[in-house]
């Protein structure tokens, strides 16, 4: 007797592995239905990042992999982006209205951590997720510049919690809005992280699929009152391929897997150069560092990114490469490392057996 279109459908579909997950449909959860007909087959596929930008190409890789199977159907496909909130240590409190905390780290300055995180929090923002941002760095906040908010200040409505800025669209905080822009912030550690945690703690943020939060560099009170007050969800490591820089990136990658982050990838900052006069293409900090880096330590390089004086310029004006210049290559390398993290985490959040819809299959 011939297997039902609807069940086959379902079960080949089942084994295709999603490349931004690594696990296949079926051990994701991520067939929430399969219905109607052979002439008008729908499936309903759920996962749990944001899909703007990606639908299309996603459609033709199950129709591709259809056709492997032998199956001619080309059924009609329902996609919806159904974020989890993920906690990597239970025992921690989430933050209210936010689901995951992304820490976006590096183990020394000057390898544009900061650039990466805004590119980030804006390229998943245009992917359809609610985004905020935090600026972490409590000694050199660069945020407020970056996101277009020099001189900003959040509201407080009721005297006790504070409403952020916004830029771009996205809730932003940093110590940049509470401090003169010249004064330097000459505090012991326990006055920086008692910061930290009231701007985690009292900003108004949700609800949030993301809060992206630019850490300092080095792997030292900030990051470990982060690691242990917050329910982080997942960290990326930007790092440039050079040897200095990936000795303290092992230090920073290291740090978040001893408190229990997982560490969702390995971003190369500032690789190729090319020279805007004759088209020179060099590797002015080596390359290839963060690509070894990753498969040495097991994680994924989720990016390389190009030593590109066109990027520090939108950034330093205030409008980030995503929003400034969104059909730029740089734009779409920033897109794609923002789709590999939130892949990784979604991957985290279901080996965290954090529960997806089940299978339904309605009619033939």
């Amino acid at each position: 007797m011939a297997t039902p279109l609807n069940d086959r459908l379902a079960s080949a579909l089942g084994r295709f592995v999603e490349p931004l997950l690594g696990l296949s449909l079926a051990e994701a959860g991520a067939i929430a239905g399969v219905e109607g007909g052979p002439e008008e087959p729908r499936v309903h596929i759920v996962l749990g990042f944001p899909l703007g930008g990606y639908e299309t190409r996603l459609r033709e890789a199950l129709d591709a992999h259809l056709a492997s199977e032998g199956i001619d159907a080309r059924p009609a496909y329902a996609f919806e982006a159904r974020i989890p909130a993920f906690v990597a240590d239970a025992r921690q409190r989430p933050l209210p209205d936010v689901a995951n905390v992304i820490a976006i780290a590096s183990g020394k300055g000057g390898v544009g951590k900061s650039t990466v995180a805004v590119n980030l929090a804006l390229a998943l923002a245009a992917q359809g997720a609610r985004v905020g941002l935090l600026d972490a760095d409590v000694y050199g906040p660069s945020i407020p510049r970056m996101m277009g908010l020099q001189g900003a200040r959040p509201a407080t409505p009721d005297g006790r919690t504070l409403e952020p800025p916004r830029g771009h669209g996205l809730p932003v905080m940093s110590i940049g809005f509470l401090v003169d822009a010249d004064q330097p912030m000459a505090w012991r550690g326990p006055m920086a992280t008692q910061a930290l945690a009231q701007m985690l703690g009292d900003t108004r943020w949700g609800p949030l699929d993301y809060l992206v939060v630019d850490m300092p560099p080095g792997t030292g009170d900030i990051q470990l009152t982060l690691s242990q007050r917050v329910p982080v969800s997942g960290a990326v490591i930007v790092t440039t391929p050079q040897e200095i820089a990936l000795l303290d990136a092992r230090k920073g990658l290291a740090m978040f897997r001893k408190v229990g982050v997982p560490v969702l990838g390995i971003v190369e900052n500032m690789g190729l150069h090319r020279c805007p006069a004759c088209g020179h293409e060099s590797h002015i900090f080596d390359s290839g560092g963060g690509r070894a880096l990753a498969e040495r330590y097991g994680t994924v390089l989720l990016g390389e990114l190009p030593l590109d004086a066109t990027i520090r310029e939108q950034a330093d004006s205030g409008r980030p490469t995503v929003v400034a210049d969104p059909g730029s290559a740089a734009a779409a390398a920033y897109h794609a490392i923002a789709r590999r993290a939130a892949g990784a985490l979604a991957a985290s959040a279901i080996r965290g057996a954090v529960k997806l819809p089940e299978i339904r299959i309605e009619g033939d």
